[in-house]
């Protein structure tokens, strides 16, 4: 299965950091947060990825190159410096994933996630990875229900984690261009055909200075 890396975002709540540095780029605990993606990527035998690149792009394959020191062969999607956000990047990047399943995970979190843990192949459309609300996201996202599937109205709310397995159908009828993931998660929602899980584990969303700075305390 091969994964992909969203990395393409600007990082506005982060500068003055990312004024320079492109945020998967920014160091925890002693390495750039891309690279601990690459790390357990890799050990959950996960070795073709694909990593797309906006904002200050050119600094990713700089650092990282093929992947090969890390023992993962990466495949670059550069977008325009506003980037195509989350669905229409991925949806850029179809040729590079392929036609079978493919897992996503955002660049702009950190977590002890097992990736191992991810099924091979989605029930329907696509399988996320909830976790507890955040302070700054207290409200959450969808609704884990009992039988395993994810919608989005109910009660309690879980937070969608950034990490899930996505099916290229689930990008049916959409056109090159900017567009969220979102929308089209809500849609395949609406007609039962998104399973999740949730994760009790270490996940932190580094959206500011503040959290990448007490995520990299705890590391310490």
């Amino acid at each position: 299965m091969k994964a992909m890396i969203l990395a393409a975002g600007r990082g506005e709540r982060m500068r003055p950091l990312t004024d320079h540095t492109p945020k998967p780029l920014l160091p925890v605990a002693g390495k750039p947060l891309i690279i601990h993606h690459l790390e357990a990527l890799r050990a959950a035998g996960f070795t073709d990825l694909v990593i797309n690149t906006g904002h200050l792009g050119e600094q990713l394959p700089a650092a990282l190159d093929d992947g090969r020191q890390w023992g993962v062969r990466i495949a670059w999607s550069p977008e325009p410096p506003a980037a195509l956000e989350t669905g229409g990047g991925i949806f850029q990047a179809l040729p590079l994933l392929g036609p079978k399943p493919f897992l996503v995970v955002n660049g702009d979190v950190w977590t002890d996630y097992p990736f191992t843990r991810l099924p091979k192949v989605p029930a329907g459309l696509a399988h996320l990875v909830l976790v507890d609300n955040p302070p700054q996201h207290a409200t959450g996202d969808f609704v884990l229900a009992a039988d395993g599937m994810v919608v989005e109205r109910g009660e309690p709310k879980l937070t969608f984690s950034g990490i899930s397995i996505l099916r290229p159908e689930l990008f049916a009828g959409c056109a090159a261009g900017r567009f969220p993931l979102g929308p089209l998660l809500r849609r395949a929602m609406a007609a039962g055909q998104v399973s999740g899980e949730y994760y009790p584990g270490a996940w932190r969303d580094i959206g500011t200075p503040e959290r990448l700075a007490e995520l990299d305390r705890t590391l310490a």
